[in-house]
């Protein structure tokens, strides 16, 4: 039987710990300029940020040409993040805008807000690694296990006084080359080869209330 071999610690924002979980689907269109993080594409529910003084809004992160200017008081949604500003999507004094205000002008619901976005960036981008490499890490959510290994063979479920266990089995094949001879058109002879899918084993995963347990 095959076993998990990477470890990884699971790193959620306050309150979303339960709902975090790989993104099937992106909301933005639009690739984040280097060294920025999209974090809307990233959270199960949207954090909100209000506006402390007046402040202008930009078109980039590096904050060079204003498009705006939003008003105290304005509740405004986060969308992105650079190590100087957010960037967030709401009304600004002559409409509805997205772009960037320094962070120093938008009050957050929570003073590690930044530290904790960027590590559940890290578990995100790890966790699409593991995914394009069909693999599973301590950690992950059921839905990720199955985006990455899909649909398993069995399932059962035993539910406890200590919670839900999930058990997924998975079967574990492998393409076998085999060789054959032929003729071609002239009737000279010719090898070509062909993969058979061959099962070679079997991988069980556990999940204790919808994470990676074993």
């Amino acid at each position: 039987m095959k076993t998990l071999t990477y470890l990884f610690l699971v790193l959620l924002l306050p309150g979303a710990a339960a709902e975090a979980q790989f993104s099937k689907q992106r909301k933005s269109m639009i690739p984040p300029e280097p060294g920025t993080i999209n974090v809307e594409d990233m959270l199960p529910k949207p954090v909100m940020l209000k506006v402390l003084q007046e402040a202008p809004v930009y078109t980039r992160s590096a904050l060079e040409q204003a498009i705006g200017s939003m008003a105290p008081g304005t509740v405004v949604k986060l969308i992105g993040l650079s190590d100087t500003a957010y960037r967030v999507r709401g009304r600004a004094r002559h409409g509805d805008v997205s772009g960037w205000v320094r962070m120093g002008d938008l009050l957050s619901p929570d003073p590690n807000l930044v530290t904790n976005l960027r590590k559940l960036h890290e578990r995100q981008t790890q966790v699409e690694e593991m995914i394009a490499n069909k693999q599973v890490a301590l950690g992950m959510t059921g839905d990720e296990v199955q985006a990455s290994l899909g649909k398993p063979a069995r399932k059962s479920t035993k539910i406890n006084a200590g919670g839900r266990e999930e058990k997924l089995e998975y079967v574990v094949y492998e393409r076998v080359p085999q060789f054959t001879t032929g003729l071609d058109p002239l009737g000279r002879p010719v090898q070509s080869v062909v993969y058979l899918k061959v099962e070679t084993g079997n991988m069980a995963v556990t999940l204790k209330d919808n994470v990676v347990d074993s």
